[in-house]
């Protein structure tokens, strides 16, 4: 979006569009429910509904810094060989630092996810019918967001990350060992590891491993069985996706590593081709992510993909 209240300007205008047949038929089955009276109530609760269904599935945001922003770019300048030094005894020292490298980054990618319905298949939808597809818009969109996030992660170099290679995991499950060798990779470039993310497949590697389990043990007052999850362990929230791809585990300074910049947030907007009789619901988000220090990334690679 080009100005900061361009989002309220979407709404105002989808107010006005009574005559589009999904809106409508929303706000009649809506009011109908008496889960609200108007046109505004109508998005509201749409747009509630949409990025609750979303969040779950937004890990990508947990993994990186999120920067809001109106900017179509923004230049990030990386301070390296920083030495401090005194002018004279007694003298207030002073921390110079050269600034040779710069990283842009672009809020060029839109995420988006939409449902398309006909006219019949709207005139005979339930409120359930349309709020069920709502959700799985928001779901959608979740999912697509996120993958973009871990994919920028998958793609840094090799010798560009923690330790100047990938760490080997020798086919063997994810383990309180392994996740030491993550967090002394990160450790030894200067960073400090805030995120571990990894597989549903890793995770559950984990919750089989003793120290996850044994009340003596630090780890386990972060560990919740019954919910399946870890919470955090060495400092590193442990955030678990399908869309890691199974084998592989990050740990990352969220910090300095990388940034997302968010242009638009989770937007709900109508559309519809005439030609084809058919309409539907859509949700958008625009931002822009890149590395900014890949020394703060650490990966470990040949890990087990199996529980046994």
């Amino acid at each position: 979006m080009e100005k900061p209240n361009d989002q309220r300007e979407l709404y105002e205008k989808l107010k006005l569009k009574t005559d589009h047949p999904f809106m409508k038929r929303y706000v009649q089955m809506g009011i109908k429910e008496n889960l609200f009276s108007d046109m505004t109530g109508a998005l509201g609760r749409m747009h509630d509904t949409l990025v609750q269904a979303a969040f779950p599935e937004l890990i990508g945001r947990n993994i990186i810094t999120v920067m809001p922003t109106t900017e179509p770019m923004e230049r990030f300048p990386l301070d390296t060989d920083a030495v401090a030094y005194r002018y004279a005894e007694g003298a207030v020292t002073r921390l110079s630092g050269k600034k040779n490298s710069t990283v842009d980054i672009y809020t060029n990618r839109l995420c988006d996810s939409s449902e398309e319905w006909t006219r019949e298949y709207l005139e005979d939808a339930t409120w359930n019918v349309m709020d069920n597809m709502v959700q799985k818009v928001g779901r959608a969109l979740g999912l697509n967001e996120t993958k973009e996030i871990i994919d920028l992660y998958d793609a840094v170099e090799d010798s560009d990350l923690a330790g100047g290679a990938p760490i080997n995991g020798g086919d063997e499950a994810l383990d309180w060992t392994g996740l030491l060798k993550l967090h002394n990779a990160v450790r030894g470039e200067d960073w400090r590891p805030t995120v571990l993310a990894i597989s549903e497949t890793q995770l559950h590697q984990l919750l089989n491993d003793d120290k996850f389990i044994h009340a003596q043990y630090f780890p386990s007052n972060e560990t919740d069985i019954e919910q399946g999850s870890i919470g955090s362990v060495l400092g590193m929230r442990v955030q678990a996706s399908t869309l890691v791809p199974n084998g592989t585990a990050y740990a990352i300074d969220t910090r300095v590593a990388s940034a997302m910049l968010l242009r638009r947030d989770i937007t709900v907007e109508d559309w519809e081709e005439v030609k084809t009789s058919k309409f539907g619901v859509r949700a958008t988000t625009r931002f822009g992510a890149g590395i900014l220090r890949s020394s703060a990334v650490a990966k470990m690679t040949n890990i087990k993909t199996t529980l046994s």
